[in-house]
């Protein structure tokens, strides 16, 4: 079973177009939604939430969203919203009544895990803190699917990295699967299954990650020679006086150019760029 499906999703909002997206996301696996600032990515997620209206057809672990979805599904938007005056004493007491399978011993244990102040006012957190909270909230009533909208905007890389960590881990039980979005392209190559490019509204492709960077490389060439090329072949290219750098499909390229390897952040640059 796929753990989300999207078909055909549109969302027109005044001088910008989610423009009739489709993708999927395999049970126990890990999908980055990546775009630049503007490219989608939250109109994508609050779709898929049921926070807006749309167009086309989404499931979510296999159903319409709706309320009864709500114990299987964790959500961690790019802001935490808990009342300002709200400890996590506070925000323990309030989930136990919100989901019925809500696990107070899961939950105590990632405060500690992250450590928090269980008495600490929730506006005196940082911003790593506040999201620490809310990843915490989201791993604790046995959620099957998360989605994450920019969850490691903002934070120094050492948190970001560990809360990589959390989610590689979360992801060790197959049944659970999560839909993360950011912009920081390097953090997702470390975490993904998958990837998913939004580009000004458009999804410019959704493949395996390992297939991705075996599929494309580098190759350093003329513009002459590169012109040579089947024109399916070249992904996205920069120029300078020294000659032509680009990124190309592996398959339709002589066997005599040397190639490098490319990652999934030069990937993305070089195919908005392209566009």
């Amino acid at each position: 079973m796929n753990a989300l499906e999207i078909k055909n999703l549109t969302k027109h909002y005044n001088g910008f177009t989610l423009d009739n997206i489709s993708f999927s996301l395999p049970q126990g696996c890990i999908l980055g939604l990546i775009g630049e600032n503007g490219a989608g990515k939250s109109t994508t997620i609050r779709s898929i939430l049921g926070s807006l209206k749309y167009d086309g057809d989404i499931k979510v672990l296999g159903k319409p969203i709706s309320a009864d979805l709500k114990n299987r599904i964790g959500v961690v938007l790019d802001e935490v919203g808990f009342p300002d005056k709200l400890n996590v004493k506070d925000v323990n007491s309030i989930m136990k009544n919100m989901f019925t399978n809500w696990d107070n011993d899961a939950f105590l244990g990632y405060i500690k895990k992250f450590g928090l102040p269980d008495d600490k006012a929730f506006s005196e957190f940082s911003k790593g803190m506040k999201m620490k909270l809310g990843i915490a909230v989201a791993l604790s009533h046995n959620a099957e699917l998360l989605i994450l909208d920019e969850p490691t905007s903002g934070l120094d890389p050492l948190v970001r990295d560990e809360i990589i960590d959390i989610l590689n881990d979360f992801t060790r039980d197959d049944n659970h699967s999560i839909l993360i979005s950011s912009h920081i392209v390097s953090d997702l190559e470390k975490l993904c299954d998958y990837i998913a490019f939004l580009h000004k509204g458009k999804l410019m492709l959704c493949e395996e990650k390992d297939a991705l960077l075996e599929q494309y490389v580098f190759i350093n060439t003329s513009e002459e020679k590169l012109a040579e090329l089947d024109e399916n072949a070249v992904k996205g290219k920069r120029s300078s006086k020294w000659g032509t750098e680009a990124i190309v499909d592996r398959e339709l390229i002589p066997d005599s150019f040397d190639t490098k390897p490319v990652t999934i952040e030069d990937l993305f640059i070089f195919m908005a760029k392209e566009d």
